[in-house]
């Protein structure tokens, strides 16, 4: 199994700020190292709050995009 595979899928959309961010927190924290986590929300400071909280516990954003209202994260897990 390749960890495209075993990525861990957070739909998120609909939720409002901090709640994006506590679930991606807890999910990172429950996660193995080297762990992909695929976060999608529709929260628009999720734009500012997603990428700090990746930067501050030093997990690695590997991909950010929007489609619409849509925001797409590929975090992973440092290890």
């Amino acid at each position: 199994m390749d960890r495209e595979t075993a990525a861990l899928r957070l739909d998120l959309k609909g939720l409002k700020c901090p709640l994006p961010a506590l679930h991606t927190r807890r999910a990172l924290e429950r996660a193995a190292p080297g762990t992909v986590i695929l976060v999608e929300c529709t929260d628009p400071m999720a734009v500012i709050d997603i990428p700090h909280l990746v930067q501050q516990a030093g997990h690695a954003l590997e991909a950010q995009d929007r489609d619409g209202a849509v925001i797409a994260f590929r975090i992973r897990k440092s290890g």
